[in-house]
C-alpha cells in the first residue's frame, strides 16, 4: 500500500541522483520510487525480515542498526537522504539528525505530528491517542518519542539545519492553514545551513 508520503518525497527528489532510504522497510518507497523516476537507490533497515523483502524487490539493502549512526558513509555521499517516519523511532534523535545530513546533501525528514487536534483531543480526555498516522496502541508502539511540527522546527533551529520546504498532510491532502493542529504527518526537506 502506498503512504501518502511517497508522491510528496518523491517530488523533492531529483531523477538521476543518489538517494539512501534510512529505515526503509520493506523497501516499498524504495520500490515506488524508482517506478516514478530513475534513482541510484539505496536502503538501510535492521529487521530481518525487512531486508529479505527489500532483497525480493531486487533492491540494494543494507542491514544496519541507524543508532550506531552512519559512520559506513562519508559526507555527502547521497544527493538525498530520507528518513521517513523513522525519527520518532529513534533515541538518539540529535545525532542521527546531524548524521543524516551530514551524509546526504539534502535530507527528507518526516514524521507523525502529535499536535494534530485530534491527538491533542484524546490526551485531553486523559488517553493516548490513535490514528492513522499513529496506529499504535500505547502499549505496544515502536515509537519512543512523539514530536510536533513546531517541535521539529526548532530542534532544526538549535541542530543549524536550513528548512529548504515543509509539506504538512493530512490524509494525503496538502495542509496550510494551522498546520500544526490540523496536518497528521508533516515532511521537511532540510540542509546543513
Amino acid at each position: 500500500m502506498k503512504r501518502a508520503d511517497f508522491a510528496a518525497i518523491a517530488n523533492w527528489i531529483a531523477p538521476n541522483s543518489e538517494v539512501l532510504d534510512l529505515g526503509c522497510g520493506d523497501g516499498s518507497f524504495l520500490e515506488y520510487l524508482q517506478k516514478k523516476k530513475p534513482v541510484h537507490a539505496y536502503g538501510v533497515e535492521i529487521d530481518d525480515a525487512r531486508v529479505l523483502a527489500c532483497v525480493q524487490k531486487g533492491l540494494n539493502v543494507i542491514q544496519q542498526n541507524l543508532e550506531g549512526g552512519l559512520a559506513l558513509f562519508e559526507n555527502n555521499s547521497f544527493d538525498t537522504v530520507v528518513l521517513s517516519q523513522t525519527l520518532q523511532t529513534i533515541h538518539e534523535t540529535e545525532k542521527i539528525l546531524r548524521e543524516v545530513v551530514r551524509v546526504g546533501k539534502e535530507s527528507v525528514v518526516s514524521f507523525p505530528n502529535f499536535g494534530h487536534w485530534s491527538h491533542r483531543l484524546s490526551v485531553g480526555f486523559g488517553r493516548m491517542p490513535v490514528s492513522k498516522s499513529l496506529p499504535y496502541q500505547w502499549y505496544n508502539t515502536p515509537n519512543v518519542r512523539v514530536l510536533t511540527v513546531a517541535d521539529f522546527e526548532k530542534l532544526a533551529s538549535s541542530l543549524g539545519l536550513q528548512i529548504l520546504d515543509q509539506c504538512i498532510l493530512h490524509e494525503g491532502r496538502q495542509v496550510t492553514l494551522m498546520p500544526n493542529l490540523f496536518g497528521s504527518l508533516a515532511l521537511f526537506r532540510v540542509r546543513r545551513a
